[in-house]
């Protein structure tokens, strides 16, 4: 790996951390951890979006090329994320949030992508699966921060539950597969083909998880009220 590419992850890392800080101490000082956490990575998302995006480099075929040298604008995404994910996976140690699956999701992606830039390779690949995973993200952090500002248990917060389901879902569960197939059937280093089919598996068990959530909220809707006697 190159030095500028070390240089820019742990740019990256000082950056998320100051953001988590200024959020923390002057912008929201009465908000909790968690809140001002999701603020952090609700900019992360729309940065890794945009940045992902600018580094296609043929939109009719956004895939193109396959299994092929990455190039400079893919790498500064994938750099930025690994940093924000070192930096996230420690707020979550700090805050004593973390949960297993959320854990492994974090270690598939920093290792899958460090992998990539490791090798300077398969960044169409990476930027797809960057672009897939993160799409979602700002409907997931909204749902968490309308809860701590009142709006739990409302018809917005349902809306934003219903949005995340249905992002989610159609990234991870149409779009993932089909990435998913390609990383594998291309020449790319075996480690970016394990972490490819571990992070297919780990969406598939939150799919799981969000549809059952999603479905119990609805069941919670429509029950009807029973009034006392």
């Amino acid at each position: 790996m190159d030095n500028s590419i070390i240089n820019l992850i742990v740019f990256a890392i000082v950056s998320w951390t100051t953001l988590f800080f200024l959020t923390r101490k002057l912008l929201f000082p009465n908000r909790s951890f968690d809140f001002c956490n999701r603020l952090v990575s609700t900019v992360h998302a729309i940065l890794a979006l945009t940045l992902a995006s600018i580094s296609v480099q043929n939109w009719s075929c956004p895939l193109c090329p396959l299994a092929s040298r990455s190039s400079q604008k893919q790498i500064r995404a994938l750099a930025v994320t690994v940093g924000y994910l070192i930096y996230d996976l420690v707020c979550c140690l700090f805050d004593k949030q973390v949960k297993i699956d959320n854990l492994i999701h974090h270690l598939v992606s920093a290792v899958g992508l460090g992998a990539g830039l490791f090798h300077e390779w398969c960044g169409s690949e990476m930027v797809a699966a960057l672009w897939i995973t993160e799409i979602s993200s700002p409907f997931l952090h909204l749902r968490e921060i309308l809860k701590e500002l009142g709006y739990k248990d409302t018809d917005l917060n349902l809306a934003a539950d219903v949005l995340f389901a249905v992002i989610f879902s159609s990234a991870r569960m149409i779009g993932g597969p089909y990435l998913t197939y390609v990383t594998l059937s291309a020449d790319n280093p075996k480690i970016i083909k394990a972490m490819a089919l571990g992070l297919q598996l780990v969406s598939a068990y939150w799919f799981y998880k969000i549809a059952r959530r999603i479905m119990y909220k609805f069941s919670k809707k429509t029950k009807p009220k029973t009034s006392n006697m």
